[in-house]
């Protein structure tokens, strides 16, 4: 298989997946790129058995194709996996439970909440590039649903009391654009908190463009980023004037989340609404759904298996 080897079009995935057999080469060709290779002995020989088993020459080790992969122990048609992947793919804006749960006609919001939450966790790439150029870094405060409403995966309902969430974001500025984006829930906007943010998610060399907060004051001593320091009080400008590209990605981010989710997201769960919201974001001028669809199983079937249990509780 090419490496980025995806249906372009949705009449071109109904050719190319008509039965579990289709998904199942599809997913072994994805998890093993250059061929299979024993996990135990790095034995390349194998063959199949009758369960469907990979099963080494060598040592005789056995693995499923989905062993360790989101799809672990799905008791759902592999079939069935894809066809919801593309669907979410080819949303633009996503989609929440519960309309999902009528959609797909699952018989109860647990399993839809379940099934968004495991794609969810795929939809970041492990060692993912760094943002690079000049990126502008701000926080926000994002309503949140405490862990006791309908969001905890349970289909509880009650009006719970609503709490906010401190998240510090990061935007590439290409010109008048808006590149890639970051997200990460902070506990408080400390240098601590937002230095080891801006660490883990933007090339060093970069410019990094600020307000005048104190919680950035050591970027301006630093050897590893140029430090543009914006200070609002006195400017005669607004925040969002003088930080706009930032700014407007937090205007859509809350957008999406009241208008998609309904402002429905507990606080434990955010962050993974916020991986699905640069997941599409960063990916808005990509020429073909099909290569989210490629994406997302790309990523499903690297990302580990999570039971209902440790999603609930995250």
């Amino acid at each position: 298989m090419q490496i980025e080897d995806y249906p372009k079009n949705f009449q071109e995935f109904l050719l190319r997946f008509q039965t579990d057999d289709d998904c199942w080469n599809y997913l072994f060709a994805l998890r093993w790129t250059n061929g299979f290779n024993c996990p135990k002995c790095n034995c390349k020989k194998y063959y199949l058995n009758n369960r469907k088993l990979a099963e080494c020459n060598n040592c005789g080790h056995q693995i499923s194709v989905t062993a360790g992969t989101i799809f672990h122990g799905t008791r759902k048609p592999l079939l069935l996996w894809f066809h919801v992947i593309w669907w979410i793919a080819a949303q633009k804006t996503g989609i929440s439970a519960s309309n999902f749960k009528d959609f797909m006609g699952f018989g109860s919001y647990e399993t839809a909440w379940a099934w968004l939450h495991k794609l969810r966790r795929a939809m970041v790439r492990p060692n993912r590039e760094k943002l690079i150029g000049n990126v502008e870094v701000d926080e926000t405060f994002i309503g949140g649903r405490e862990s006791g409403e309908k969001e905890d995966g349970k289909g509880k309902t009650g009006r719970g009391s609503l709490e906010k969430t401190l998240v510090v974001v990061a935007t590439e500025c290409l010109g008048k654009q808006i590149g890639r984006v970051r997200f990460k829930c902070i506990k408080e906007a400390t240098s601590d908190n937002l230095t080891d943010f801006i660490e883990d998610n933007i090339v060093y060399g970069s410019t990094v463009i600020t307000d005048g907060w104190s919680g950035y004051a050591p970027l301006s001593g630093s050897e590893n980023y140029n430090h543009v320091k914006k200070v609002i009080l006195g400017s005669g400008q607004e925040a969002h004037e003088l930080l706009p590209h930032v700014h407007m990605v937090n205007s859509l981010l809350k957008r999406w989340i009241n208008g998609t989710h309904q402002g429905n997201i507990s606080s434990k769960h955010l962050e993974f609404y916020l991986d699905e919201f640069a997941f599409r974001f960063n990916r808005k001028l990509s020429t073909h759904r099909g290569k989210l669809f490629f994406r997302l199983v790309q990523q499903a079937s690297l990302a580990s298996h999570t039971s209902l249990k440790d999603l609930i509780n995250k």
